[in-house]
């Protein structure tokens, strides 16, 4: 599938240039886990065999890891710090990342309001929880996370991505697939405009503050100001999940009723409920403009629901676009594709870095915590870091750029991100040749997988 040209502004110049190789991706994916912090989860960029110490910084150069080791702040110690341990992947026990949580771990300056960042021992834990559980960071001893430190390392690192809201995940995938979210709440088996009657969320506006409404919202995303050749498709792993978006929006989902499903005709044409398909569509050539990736409860990263296997899960979409080379007239993915790699929300892990507070209405609720961005494409150039500020509006800034919609065209975190992450790309170099990333599980395992697909959790 070859889109039309569009009048899109060259990435690298930010004028139209004669020079590029490309004038714009034709595909770009979104590739979103659950609940990580960079210091929780990219511990390994410190240690060898991907660096040292003096690779990371908490005042980090351009060629710095903006990531803490040691001497995370904790204000229920003595000393006023803890030492962090590690912990395994899938681990066996599940920390809060409501908004009480965010609260509880920003613990604002009651001056100035910002983040004091001591807070993480008040996240409440379920689970087998062992002492101090949030102050903890992945063990990479036997290379589980080793396919995304090695993404970090060959392609894009974002040293300052947050999360748009703060809290969990109901909310967040709303900023992802439309820039923004009425609700700051979402907990249960179901959501959206087809929930269970009497399913509510708890509204994010102070002038509502403590009220509920019905999980059903009005407003466009995304998928509603792409261009009519646009195309795109948005995976996950269940209809009725908190992490699928689209479900949430009236005119998208047209639910038969409460409990029931939804029948609209974007939802039938656009959302997949089978998140192995888009290793098939990337192998049938049939990947669309704009894709958002949702995993399974065992692929997501999220503490005590997944099995280890979201590392494999997102290098197999890597490694199926960089393999591909048969696709859009024989030109292959690799070479007109941007990969964006994020986790939904902080997942109650310690972080060291504050967050910006915005000024009230919006600053009730945004932002929240730092969460991993890797980006992956064929013109970021190796061990590249970023050390602007980016949120989730940044990546929907990204694709209205690279489709040439206006940037900020939906009016909500899009339009108020300042950057279009742009910076990742360089589009008058060639193509970098693309280098299989290893992972113990590929392609064939996640789409011949008979696991009945789960959600990751429930908030």
């Amino acid at each position: 599938m070859r889109l039309a040209t569009f009048a899109v502004l060259s990435i690298a110049a930010g004028t139209i240039a004669a020079s590029a190789q490309i004038p714009a991706f034709q595909h770009v994916v979104v590739i979103v886990q659950e609940n990580r912090t960079p210091d929780n989860l990219f511990h390994g960029l410190c240690a060898p065999p991907y660096g040292s110490s003096a690779l990371c910084s908490t005042s980090p150069t351009a060629s710095q890891y903006n990531i803490q080791t040691s001497n995370w702040l904790d204000n229920s110690s003595s000393t006023g710090v803890t030492q962090p341990s590690t912990v395994a992947l899938a681990n066996q026990y599940d920390l809060s990342h409501a908004h009480s949580a965010f609260t509880a771990q920003c613990d604002a300056d009651p001056t100035t309001g910002a983040c004091k960042m001591d807070g993480s021992a008040g996240v409440k834990c379920s689970g087998t929880c062992p002492a101090k559980p949030q102050f903890r960071y992945v063990d990479n001893s036997t290379g589980v996370v080793s396919p995304y430190l090695d993404l970090a390392t060959q392609y894009g690192w974002a040293n300052y991505m947050f999360q748009t809201n703060q809290g969990p995940s109901f909310p967040a995938h709303q900023f992802l697939f439309g820039g923004t979210s009425e609700n700051m709440s979402g907990k249960g088996k179901t959501a959206g405009c087809t929930a269970e009657a009497g399913t509510t969320v708890q509204l994010i506006d102070p002038t509502g503050e403590n009220q509920k409404m019905y999980p059903c919202f009005e407003h466009q995303t995304m998928a509603d100001v792409l261009p009519p050749v646009v195309t795109w498709r948005y995976y996950t792993p269940s209809a009725g999940s908190i992490w699928t978006a689209p479900n949430a929006i009236r005119h998208i989902c047209l639910s038969s009723g409460p409990g029931g499903k939804c029948t609209g005709q974007d939802w039938t044409s656009n959302v997949d409920l089978t998140p192995a398909d888009v290793l098939k569509d990337i192998a049938a050539c049939n990947l669309r403009s704009v894709s958002w990736v949702i995993p399974t409860g065992a692929n997501s990263d999220h503490a005590e629901s997944n099995d280890g296997g979201g590392p494999s899960w997102v290098t197999s979409i890597v490694n199926a676009i960089g393999a591909s080379s048969s696709c859009d007239n024989q030109t292959g993915y690799w070479e007109n594709t941007a990969i964006f790699i994020t986790w939904d929300d902080w997942g109650g892990w310690y972080d060291h870095e504050k967050p910006t507070v915005l000024a009230l209405p919006e600053g009730d609720y945004q932002y929240g915590f730092r969460v991993p961005l890797l980006v992956v494409s064929a013109y970021t150039k190796a061990g590249y870091i970023n050390n602007e500020r980016h949120d989730f509006g940044s990546i929907l800034r990204f694709v209205e750029h690279n489709f040439g919609i206006e940037e900020g065209a939906l009016n909500f975190a899009d339009a108020r991100a300042k950057n279009d992450l742009t910076g990742f790309f360089d589009l008058t170099l060639g193509p970098r040749t693309f280098k299989t990333v290893n992972a113990p599980k590929n392609a064939n395992f996640f789409i011949n997988d008979k696991r009945k697909p789960t959600d990751p959790d429930d908030d």
